[in-house]
């Protein structure tokens, strides 16, 4: 399971439960907010997404204590297709013409 807390400004502890708790503490731009669901999520949900994505593509303990969600684009080109996809944006576009 994946929990979301709000730490501070723009600053989430996302804790990874199980057997092997993890905590992370993730910056979430609010302009890359925008970016990746225009506000059609919850920052929340899209943490949660993106943890998803992270364990989809590297071990558990590989993940960063601390980073900024946008420097995963860095890494991982197809980000923040994947993440629009996941948050439903990528259709909503398609729909309303964006």
């Amino acid at each position: 399971m994946i929990s979301v807390n709000l730490v501070g400004i723009n600053v989430y502890q996302v804790v990874l439960e199980g057997s092997a708790e993890s905590f992370h503490r993730v910056t979430l731009d609010p302009e890359f907010y925008q970016t990746l669901c225009a506000g059609t999520n919850t920052q929340e949900w899209v943490l949660i997404q993106a943890f998803k994505f992270l364990l989809e593509h590297e071990e558990r303990a590989a993940i960063a204590e601390q980073f900024d969600l946008a420097d995963l684009v860095q890494r991982y080109p197809g980000f923040i297709a994947d993440m629009q996809d996941r948050l439903g944006f990528t259709q909503l576009k398609q729909e309303r013409g964006w």
